[in-house]
């Protein structure tokens, strides 16, 4: 959930909860506002009689009135107990309505009487209806102006929040443009952006020194290892050695191969990196892995693994040289980790070029898969092989990925 939206939920969430208890409570102070007032004029009505009955030593006359009704009981002495009640007013012989009675007592020539004073509640209650109804409206007016105010401002507020989001996720570290500085008196977008930019600086130029480091390495050694190529092949075509001194010089070989199979797979990673292979053309993936193929026979018969392909028609527009490599990675890789005996099942449709082949019972690690370096122990690859393969994918906006279905293991690229 994004922060703008949880933010306004909560805002919303909290402000209907304080709106609904300030309005219950809004309700009940007016209500007792209103009863007190009308507990005055039952009071002032109840003084009008005790300074009748003072005068007149006699109860006063009833008359019906409108709003107001009053009645007087002979009762037992002392036994009426003075209080507000809230009780129904008569409107007529079968139509009450809410009212509110005071109980009281008086005393004349010796008798006692029971006083119910009434009135009629229908007016303030219409009243508290009309003063709860307009506060209602006015609260949800105001909610609705919260929430578009929010929806209006905070957007704008955001906004610079969100081109710095937008300008990290364009972001790419082999580019030479800078992250632009955003306008914005928000002095935390303004900090994020400032951090934003130092960090994005800092990365280019770490990635340009390793960059450089690692062409400039890799460049330094194509001359001792050629050097060594050449020493080595002089030196075993000259010489009679001992059997274990062969064996040395042909482990000295091979790690000197190794050697410069890494530097050359390095420089490539280099030049792919850097997009300095940038020349394309069409190219005819069904003709390309046909002829690939037929070029691999031998390594096939020699490890009697068998090609079962089923190749559509596919043109894709990309540099041939590049896209030769990541065939020839991915079936040598199908190759590699194979056993004797084993299947390479190739399909090549118009959205995919999926290569499987049998091996190991368990799946490769997917986080691992694409690292630098990374292989299997019983690999005697350089372990760039897939890291190139990618980098290739990447660069043409394909995808490269691995699944396993037993016996299985899947490389897709996916157009």
């Amino acid at each position: 959930m994004k922060l703008l939206a949880l933010y306004n939920r909560v805002n919303v969430i909290t402000t209907i909860i304080v709106m609904l208890i300030t309005g219950i409570l809004y309700y009940v102070a007016i209500s007792w506002i209103l009863n007190g007032q009308n507990d005055k004029a039952l009071k002032v009505e109840e003084d009008e009689i005790f300074d009748y009955v003072k005068l007149n030593h006699q109860l006063p006359q009833v008359f019906d009135s409108k709003d107001q009704q009053i009645s007087f009981t002979e009762a037992p002495a002392n036994s009426v107990k003075r209080g507000f009640i809230n009780t129904r007013y008569r409107k007529d012989k079968n139509d009450y309505e809410p009212g509110r009675g005071l109980v009281s007592s008086v005393t004349v020539n010796g008798k006692y009487y029971k006083i119910l004073i009434v009135e009629s509640k229908v007016e303030t209650e219409d009243l508290i209806q009309i003063i709860f109804s307009i506060t209602i409206g006015v609260i949800l007016f105001l909610l609705l102006v919260l929430l578009i105010a929010n929806r209006l401002i905070l957007n704008r507020l955001w906004q610079p929040f969100y081109v710095i989001l937008k300008e990290l996720k364009l972001f790419n570290i082999t580019d030479n443009q800078e992250i632009p500085q955003i306008a914005t008196n928000i002095e935390e977008f303004s900090e994020l952006n400032q951090a934003a930019t130092i960090m994005t600086s800092r990365a280019k130029h770490d990635y340009k020194d390793l960059k450089t480091f690692t062409e400039n390495a890799s460049h330094e050694l194509l001359t001792p290892i050629a050097v060594i190529n050449s020493k080595l092949d002089s030196l075993i075509q000259t010489e009679n050695f001992s059997e274990k001194q062969s064996k040395l010089l042909t482990d000295l070989y091979t790690a000197v191969s190794k050697l410069s199979k890494l530097n050359q797979s390095l420089l490539l990673l280099v030049k792919i990196e850097n997009r300095l292979l940038t020349d394309q053309q069409n190219i005819n993936l069904h003709l390309l892995i046909e002829e690939m193929l037929a070029h691999l026979e031998d390594i096939f018969l020699d490890k009697q693994i068998t090609i079962t392909a089923q190749l559509n028609n596919k043109e894709i527009v990309a540099n041939n040289y590049l896209i030769e490599i990541l065939l020839n990675n991915l079936i040598i890789n199908a190759v590699r980790h194979n056993y004797a005996g084993g299947q390479i099942v190739i399909d090549l449709t118009a959205d995919n070029l999926i290569i499987k082949n049998t091996g190991g019972s368990t799946p490769l690690p997917e986080e691992q898969i694409f690292t630098r370096f990374h292989k299997s122990s019983g690999s005697d690859g350089s372990g760039l092989g897939l890291t190139i393969s990618k980098q290739i994918c990447d660069n043409f906006n394909f995808s490269l990925s691995y699944q396993f279905n037993s016996p299985y293991h899947t490389f897709i690229v996916t157009f």
